[in-house]
Formats: C-alpha cells, sequence, structure tokens
C-alpha cells in the first residue's frame, strides 16, 4: 500500500508499506510506528520552519535579527554606533526604493508593453492585478523612509537640513543631493502614485484620464530614473 503525506512538503512524501517488514518513507525503512511519527513531526516541523524562512515576513525578520546581532558583537568598535545605524537604514531603503524604480523602467514597463502588443500572449492583466499594486506599496513605503532618514542624518551629522537645502559653504555637495531625493519623493507620492492609482484600476476613471494618468506616471518615472544617477554620485561622493 501507499500513503501520500500530502500535506508534508518535502522530498520524503512516498510512504509505502508491505506485509510485516516495517514502513518505509523514500528509502527509510521504520519497524514501529512511534519511530514513523517521530520522523513525520520532524519533517512537519522542517516544513514550518522552511515556509517562515521563505516567507516575506521571515526573511525581514530574520535579517534584521542578524544585523542586530552584528551590532550587539561591534559596537562601539569599527564605526559601530548609532550614526552608522541610521545610515545603514537609510541605505537599505534607499537600495530598496532605487531598486523597484529601476525594475519599473527597465522590466516591468516593457514587460507591459510587450504584453499589450502580443495579441496572442496572456496580456498584462496578471501584472497590473497582482505585481504593479504589491510593488508601488514598497516602492513608495522605500520612498518615505528614505527621505525621512536622510533628514535625520542632515541632523546627525552635523549637516543641518537648512544649511544642505540651501547650499550652505561645505554643504554644496550633499545638499545637491538632498534636493535631487527630495524631488524623486515628491514624485513618487504625488505624480507616479495617484496617476498610477488610476491607470491599474484603484480608482475610478475614464479611458481618457488613465491614458492622460499613464503618461503623467511614465514620464515622472523616467525622470527619477535620471535624477537618481547624479542623486547616487553625490551622496555617495558625500560618505567618502
Amino acid at each position: 500500500m501507499v500513503l501520500l503525506a500530502s500535506n508534508l512538503a518535502s522530498p520524503f512524501l512516498v510512504v509505502s508499506t508491505s506485509g510485516n517488514s516495517g514502513i518505509h518513507i523514500k528509502g527509510l525503512n521504520f519497524t514501529n510506528q512511534k519511530s514513523v511519527n517521530y520522523n513525520c513531526d520532524k519533517l512537519y516541523l522542517w516544513r514550518v520552519i522552511m515556509g517562515f524562512v521563505n516567507s516575506v515576513n521571515g526573511k525581514i525578520i530574520l535579517g534584521f535579527i542578524a544585523a542586530i546581532l552584528v551590532m550587539i558583537a561591534y559596537w562601539g568598535t569599527h564605526n559601530m554606533n548609532a550614526y552608522s545605524a541610521v545610515v545603514w537604514l537609510h541605505v537599505l531603503a534607499g537600495i530598496q526604493w532605487i531598486g523597484l524604480l529601476y525594475y519599473f523602467n527597465f522590466v516591468q514597463v516593457p514587460a507591459m508593453n510587450a504584453a499589450v502588443a502580443d495579441k496572442d500572449g496572456p496580456g498584462p492583466a496578471a501584472i497590473g492585478k497582482y505585481v504593479a499594486p504589491r510593488a508601488l506599496l514598497w516602492f513608495r513605503m522605500a520612498a518615505a523612509t528614505t527621505w525621512l532618514l536622510g533628514l535625520v542624518l542632515l541632523e546627525m551629522s552635523g549637516v543641518r537640513i537648512h544649511n544642505a537645502f540651501t547650499f550652505a559653504s561645505g554643504a554644496e555637495v550633499i545638499g545637491l543631493g538632498s534636493w535631487l531625493g527630495t524631488i524623486m519623493a515628491f514624485n513618487v507620492w504625488f505624480i507616479i502614485w495617484p496617476n498610477q492609482k488610476k491607470v491599474l484600476g484603484l480608482v475610478d476613471a475614464s479611458d481618457d484620464e488613465k491614458l492622460a494618468a499613464k503618461a503623467k506616471a511614465g514620464i515622472a518615472s523616467s525622470i527619477n530614473v535620471i535624477l537618481s544617477v547624479p542623486m547616487l554620485l553625490t551622496m555617495l561622493a558625500y560618505r567618502m
């Protein structure tokens, strides 16, 4: 007899019995029910652990736990302090923001255009319904987090927000980067997102309004890609 343990996402899925020779789980031989239960419990636990590791929340939680352990181990040495912790968060959020910006411009938008042009293909509906709203949520949250932490760093570093935004002496480079980042964050929240809601059907809009919204969101996103290049240069130049 062959039993399928369908609730276990594991290589050890096929359980078979043959007379009194015992129970076999894909090459493993168990001669009593207790042994089988023990190993099934281990397989179930492994499935739960791997499910958590592969989940979005699991990756975030475990990543931050690992980072916190590194901070604790080296706190007070090798420039590991409160300032470097905020820089780390700023860079982490910035990677997500700019990474998604490049994803939209270099991957998703061209892919959706190709899907629309392919009359025999599946079309772009799945991307618009399942991928784009989720990506845009992370995108705008990352933009806001990066910008706000940038302001915090201006104060913590002693540059001061007003000095950066008025290009005071010694703050010209970081000031330019701050302005570029501010323009980009403004585009995300006040141009790209409101217009993308119309394009994706998250708010009511006519076909003409959707077409106009797509053009506005597209040009704002393209401008952000262009500005991101000198913005990253100014940020790195200042940190060095």
